[in-house]
């Protein structure tokens, strides 16, 4: 087994010049700065004030999700001799948020649309989306059950 590292830099930039010296003198805004990579500029959940423009943690964690999805299913698609010729998701987690403010992610369903070469068995297709949590890095560190809901055309 070998241990990996990941990098990130994540900078507050929600100082309106008091700093928190009030609970609504700042904002939750922040930048991630991945060293070598273009910053993403966040905010936090437009329900507790957040600018709806701007990626929120929760934003980030659904698309890191399926991402990983997608990246392992493109190469198990690979192997199984699947053809995709394009992928696309449109993932929906479900949360809850308790009334101190805690919350946590209830569970996700990924909804990738998949094209693939016309006479592709859609079962073997269908059946590499229930391997992928093996070994997504992503998949296997969340804990909250993850769906899969994937529609198929023929391109």
């Amino acid at each position: 087994m070998a241990e990996h590292e990941y990098e990130a830099r994540v900078v507050w930039t929600g100082n309106r010049g008091q700093g928190t010296a009030t609970y609504k003198g700042y904002d939750r805004t922040w930048n991630i700065e991945t060293p070598g990579k273009p910053v993403v500029h966040c905010s936090n959940d437009p329900l507790l004030g957040g600018d709806p423009t701007l990626h929120n943690p929760e934003d980030l964690l659904i698309a890191s999700l399926s991402s990983c999805h997608m990246l392992w299913y493109l190469h198990l698609a690979s192997d199984a001799g699947i053809a995709v010729i394009a992928y696309q998701d449109d993932p929906l987690a479900v949360g809850e948020t308790e009334r101190g403010g805690a919350g946590r992610f209830l569970r996700a369903t990924l909804r990738p649309q998949i094209t693939v070469p016309e006479g592709t068995d859609l079962s073997v297709a269908d059946a590499i989306h229930h391997e992928i949590h093996k070994t997504c890095y992503i998949a296997r560190s969340v804990n909250f059950p993850v769906d899969y809901a994937a529609e198929y055309s023929f391109g």
